[in-house]
């Protein structure tokens, strides 16, 4: 890549778009992919408590910003559910004013779009690998639980008043836990308030549902669910969500759902096609917010770049980490000034995206001006959308979200992963809706886990035969060992948690074979890494045992050479200590084992010849 093609990545692939070919499948790829934004942006800008125009809002420039300056060409940017939930529940923690929430909205959209862009300019997407594969699966399957439980309300025709609602000071503020109201609202429908836990307002929603559930409204959402299930099953062709949404719209308008006390989408606010508004920099806000962005941020990005990598396995693109979080960084920026929330890369609409044969990132072009022409024009017609239909859209949506066989599987390879995926699962359901805090547990608990199994790595001595360049762990009791010389061997790195481990197994071996031991081999082959304490220790252990007779010696010491040279280690104790090969250390060994010998073997004879003169001496005569 060029600077230029980095600068502006659509040039990579704005010159395939001369064959009609590939032309003409981006444009059917994208007006798919755009029937399905649509009616599902709408549902998920309701998920995230805005009103639907801000859902085809954050389907527009975002998609296109995305599509342009990301590196996947069949990722699909846009509202997705994991997203609107967790917006939910930042703005939720912060809003008191109604008028006020598409603001903070677009002001978190901005956090999460700047953190993004800075990790991709700074070249930090590995920052990702923090979110073990177990702690995603356990949140995504607890989150999605979530949003189902969240569409209850608009199934059963039940208004759940909330705190940041005009009228919760007055129905429910006055009143304890157990006596908020429950009473018949304006339009008919009956009304429970919000709780404290959201088990506790699901509890309230399924004892207001037994008596109170508004049938029209149940109707309306179980034939949303049958219908998309019939479209997808029986006529695949067609795009089941449009197609369930436009019937839906239809059938309101004809049988006066509104009047029977329905709720529907009503008018949609559209201030023209680009809507530029400056967001509110709140800065006691910001720091509230920022948490909520961080988790925004990574989960959503990995939804992102999951599906990304794998699109790219199937066509054999290249995909870059960091530049698809500057597109993404980029896409929440721009999301933020037009009047949007914060979006991410779609697994399922980037499925289609593919399926229906998208080649470049044109498709999503298409599919972002299908969606202006939709705020330009279609609006008015979806003033009679029943709620119940978006909640229908959301429940089938999210269905795809739950799959509990990675848990099984990660449970089957190493328990101690399958417990943290299960646990962040349990605790992100009993958090809820701070759902902040049932990934910062699982974050916690998967750091914790990889200090647990670093602590202690495996410690092997090896025995070697007198002479012999071969170090095993099982020797032949028919083979003499030599009780001078061990080998150890250290798999793992050696740093604060593990080198105190370290110091104490290399002690108990010296003390085990203290009387005829002379020198320790330690293979450092497998140690890529040491810090300061894990120097610190090696000096010491070095120190320590030569003064009492113990020479420390280290093998394959490669990988270590530049930290042991920066460090001043290989100039305080001399190179003589550090050696390439294991065989090279054991031939040094031997050498001075054999020196050593001959030393004092020419001691004993220098002794044994003046012992000699001594008694020559007194036998002659005075």
């Amino acid at each position: 890549m060029t600077w230029l093609t980095r600068l502006f990545p659509f040039l990579l692939w704005i010159k395939d778009l001369s064959s009609p070919k590939i032309l003409k499948a981006d444009v059917v790829a994208g007006a798919t992919v755009a029937f399905v934004l649509i009616p599902q942006s709408m549902a998920y800008a309701q998920l995230a408590g805005l009103g639907p125009e801000y859902g085809l809002y954050a389907s527009f420039l975002p998609v296109l910003i995305g599509a342009m300056m990301g590196s996947s060409r069949q990722l699909s940017t846009g509202p997705v559910a994991v997203v609107s939930l967790l917006t939910a529940a930042a703005l939720g923690e912060i809003v008191t004013d109604p008028s006020s929430y598409a603001i903070y909205a677009a002001l978190l959209a901005l956090i999460v779009g700047v953190f993004q862009f800075s990790l991709g300019v700074l070249r930090l997407g590995f920052v990702i690998n923090f979110l073990s594969l177990p702690v995603v699966t356990g949140f995504t399957n607890a989150a999605a639980i979530i949003i189902g439980a969240s569409q209850l309300p608009k199934v059963f025709g039940i208004r759940v008043i909330n705190s940041n609602d005009s009228d919760w000071a007055n129905a429910c503020q006055p009143l304890t836990i157990i006596e908020r109201i429950e009473n018949i609202d304006a339009n008919g429908l009956h009304t429970i308030c919000n709780a404290d836990q959201s088990y506790q307002t699901i509890a309230r929603l399924f004892e207001a549902a037994f008596y109170y559930t508004h049938l029209p409204t149940l109707a309306m959402a179980i034939a949303g669910v049958l219908g998309i299930i019939i479209f997808q099953r029986f006529f695949p062709r067609l795009p089941a969500i449009l197609s369930v949404a436009v019937l839906s719209t239809a059938a309101s308008f004809l049988i006066d759902y509104q009047g029977m006390g329905g709720a529907i989408v009503s008018s949609i606010n559209i201030e023209g096609l680009v809507s530029f508004k400056l967001p509110s920099f709140d800065f006691n806000a910001i720091g509230t917010l920022f948490i909520y962005a961080i988790t925004i941020s990574l989960i959503g990005f990995m939804e992102a770049i999951s599906v990304a990598k794998s699109m790219a396995a199937t066509t054999k693109q290249r995909l870059d980490v960091n530049q698809e979080l500057i597109g993404q960084g980029l896409s929440n920026v721009t999301s933020s000034f037009f009047q949007g929330y914060a979006v991410s890369g779609s697994f399922s609409r980037s499925a289609v995206n593919l399926t229906a044969g998208a080649v470049t990132g044109f498709s999503s072009v298409v599919t972002a001006v299908i969606v202006g022409l939709t705020i330009i024009w279609l609006t008015p017609l979806l003033f009679h959308l029943p709620q119940a239909t978006l909640a229908a859209i959301i429940l089938m949506a999210v269905v795809n979200l739950i799959h509990f066989s990675p848990l099984r599987h990660a449970w089957k390879v190493e328990k101690h992963d399958g417990l943290v995926g299960l646990l962040t699962f349990i605790m992100t359901l009993t958090f809820a809706p701070h759902l902040e805090n049932g990934i910062a547990f699982g974050v916690i608990m998967s750091l914790g886990l990889f200090l647990y199994r670093t602590m202690e790595p495996n410690f092997s001595e090896l025995s070697v035969e007198h002479g012999s360049i071969i170090a095993s762990r099982f020797a032949d009791e028919s083979v003499e060992v030599s009780p001078s010389v061990k080998v150890a061997k250290w798999s793992g790195s050696l740093y604060f948690a593990n080198a105190a481990y370290f110091e104490t197994k290399l002690l108990d071996l010296i003390a085990r074979h203290n009387d005829d031991l002379k020198y320790i081999i330690v293979d450092v082959a497998s140690i890529v890494q040491v810090d300061a304490s894990g120097e610190q220790v090696l000096s010491s252990l070095v120190e320590t045992c030569s003064n009492s007779g113990v020479e420390i010696l280290f093998a394959r010491t490669e990988r270590l050479e530049a930290e042991l040279f920066r460090s001043g280690f290989k100039k305080r104790f001399g190179d003589n200590r550090f050696f390439d090969l294991r065989a090279d250390a054991l031939k040094y060994v031997w050498q001075e084992i054999e020196n050593l010998e001959n030393e004092i073997e020419d001691d004993n004879l220098t002794e044994a010849e003046q012992d000699f003169d001594i008694q020559n001496s007194e036998l002659e005569p005075s």
